[in-house]
């Protein structure tokens, strides 16, 4: 595998063999951390961590990652630079380039970042925008080769609201490795036509499925994974939630569906998760529209079958091994 150089930014710029080589080398690296295996492969070499949304995964994973591999790591958090701000991107992006071996943007529009790659002329990671999250992906296909051996022929059905970052990312990720991809959702709910077309084209030479269904007792028949997501996302407004909860609150993973999809399925989400009324937007959910969950119940998220937290630790190991080896 030769990707030294090349930035991560969506998952439709790498072929099936490359994302293979990727899983393997963070499969490896996994195996160094929990023996006990130094493997600081970039000694020495500094990056920059750009955070225009905050997050707990994304930037632990890159700041441990990074010094496990023996860089420095610099966090700029959403008032932590003059970027777009007093400074456009490109500007910003020739000036780190110039002090950091790569950057890591997590934050709002895809042009963001491929404007961050575009100048900057080191490689450059993305850690979340609007429409991808390919770090993310990455962990979940490791999490599920873990668990079941392969990824060819799985069956993943995302419930929920797919038109945005992780509806995107899984579809595309499924296609590119040869998946039965089901977005379950409202019609309005499904990608957009022209990323799906995209994908479809994609699946023709791999041999995955696509299908985009509204019915969720249909969906989830036979499936590996059910994956759900927050039903609003970081940075919209709170008028959404009054017509989110009335959209999805059929697409909500319960232990209805997962009996539906058999014993074999497991249970995934990209966190966090409104599963219970511990967290201040939950209790505040709760006293707008007495619902004391939302994507998924907390009979679903805390059972057996739920893999949502080796999914957390694996963004380490396959953040871990997009920066050894583009670096």
């Amino acid at each position: 595998m030769n990707l030294r150089g090349k930035s991560f930014l969506t998952l439709l710029d790498y072929t099936p063999e490359q994302i293979r080589e990727l899983l393997d080398l963070a499969a490896e690296l996994k195996a160094q951390k929990k023996a006990g295996r130094p493997h600081r492969l970039h000694e020495g070499k500094h990056v920059a961590l750009l955070f225009e949304k905050d997050s707990t995964r994304t930037r632990c994973a890159f700041e441990v990652a990074a010094a496990d591999l023996g860089m420095h790591s610099t966090y700029l958090g959403p008032s932590g630079s003059q970027m777009g701000k007093k400074e456009s991107i490109a500007d910003t992006a020739r000036v780190l380039g110039r002090m950091y071996h790569g950057i890591e943007y997590r934050g709002f529009d895809q042009s963001i970042v491929e404007d961050l790659a575009r100048y900057s002329g080191v490689p450059v990671w993305n850690g979340l925008t609007n429409q991808f999250h390919p770090t993310q992906i990455l962990a979940d296909f490791l999490t599920i080769r873990e668990r079941f051996g392969s990824l060819e022929g799985k069956k993943l059905v995302y419930l929920g609201d797919a038109r945005y970052n992780m509806g995107n990312s899984l579809m595309v990720g499924c296609a590119k490795m040869g998946m039965r991809f089901v977005a379950c959702a409202p019609e309005a709910y499904f990608p957009d036509k022209a990323l799906i077309e995209a994908c479809r084209a994609v699946a023709a030479g791999t041999g995955a499925t696509l299908e985009f269904i509204t019915d969720p007792m249909e969906a989830v028949k036979g499936a590996h994974v059910l994956y759900t997501d927050v039903w609003v996302s970081m940075g919209e407004p709170e008028q959404v939630w009054k017509e989110r909860i009335e959209a999805l609150s059929p697409y909500r993973v319960t232990q209805a569906l997962m009996d539906q999809a058999g014993e074999q399925c497991r249970f995934m989400h990209c966190l966090p998760a409104f599963h219970d009324l511990n967290t201040a937007i939950g209790r505040d959910i709760y006293r707008k529209f007495g619902i004391d969950c939302m994507e998924v119940t907390d009979q679903v998220f805390e059972s057996g079958r739920s893999i949502v937290f080796d999914q957390a630790e694996n963004r380490l190991h396959t953040i871990k091994a997009v920066m050894a080896a583009t670096l």
